[in-house]
């Protein structure tokens, strides 16, 4: 029973230890533009059975109504993506975009690999395409020629641009937004970006302000969905949780330690 208590603490401090990592990496994007907050869940572990439920007495004349199952201890079951929406914050910048409801901007790398993100933190290439900070192409393809002005996207994604030569608006096209039938299935591979698993399910695209699907804020970023009280909350939680199955372990320990003297 000594070695028993020893094993199922030790699991308890590396779920908690996972629950840490988890609040840690909440924390350290508290300020990074459309992330979104990891939430780990966690379930029990195999039970063995010192008295099986539902089995007739030692007379074989009643069941039993109870047992004595014991559980072996608690594993990291997964790290939930909690898709919530995060603030707005206003920058100025026309190229700045944040999706105000559901959906996801798709991105396309140079190798063609398409990627999913909330950050609509974008920017021009030499070429005037719509791409993100890290030169990833937004889809669809919208180019901007060069020496244009007054760049406006317009609630329902579509992108309007003057030059010297037309004061007229001039539409450069559409953006586009997709969902997932289970979202918290993508992956997260970091850059803010996301990508497609069998669990979220195949994109499904739509256009801004259709059912379903979000609008688009001009000049606005969407910030983290971080609550530092929150977190410090269930860091002090997860904090305590450790140290009480650590006492666990050091009273196990003592245990068998007088177990053992008194078996010499």
């Amino acid at each position: 029973m000594v070695m028993k208590s020893l094993s199922i603490a030790a699991t308890g401090m590396a779920a908690q230890q996972t629950n840490l990592d988890v609040i840690a990496n909440n924390m350290a994007n508290i300020n990074t533009t459309g992330f979104k907050r990891g939430r780990a869940e966690f379930a029990d572990l195999m039970y063995v059975a010192d008295r099986a439920v539902g089995i007739p007495n030692m007379l074989n004349q009643a069941i039993i109504p109870e047992g004595a199952m014991i559980g072996m201890g608690v594993r990291t079951a997964a790290v939930r993506t909690v898709n919530t929406q995060g603030a707005f914050v206003q920058t100025g910048n026309a190229l700045d975009l944040a999706i105000n409801g559901n959906g996801w901007f798709e991105i396309q790398d140079p190798n063609g690999n398409v990627f999913y993100t909330r950050s609509g933190s974008f920017n021009l290439s030499e070429t005037g395409q719509i791409i993100t900070l890290d030169g990833n192409l937004v889809q669809p393809v919208i180019t901007i020629p060069i020496g244009s002005k007054n760049v406006t996207v317009s609630p329902d994604g579509t992108v309007y641009y003057q030059t010297d030569a037309d004061p007229n608006a001039v539409e450069a096209g559409r953006l586009r937004l997709v969902n997932f039938v289970n979202e918290v299935g993508l992956e997260p591979i970091g850059d803010n970006l996301f990508r497609e698993t069998q669990a979220s399910g195949a994109p499904v695209p739509g256009d801004p302000k259709d059912d379903g699907y979000g609008s688009i804020m001009q000049a606005m970023l969407e910030s983290s969905n971080v609550d530092p009280v929150k977190e410090m909350t269930e860091l002090i939680a997860a904090q305590r949780s450790y140290e009480m199955n650590s006492k666990v372990i050091q009273a196990s320990d003592e245990m068998a330690a007088v177990v053992s003297k008194n078996l010499r």
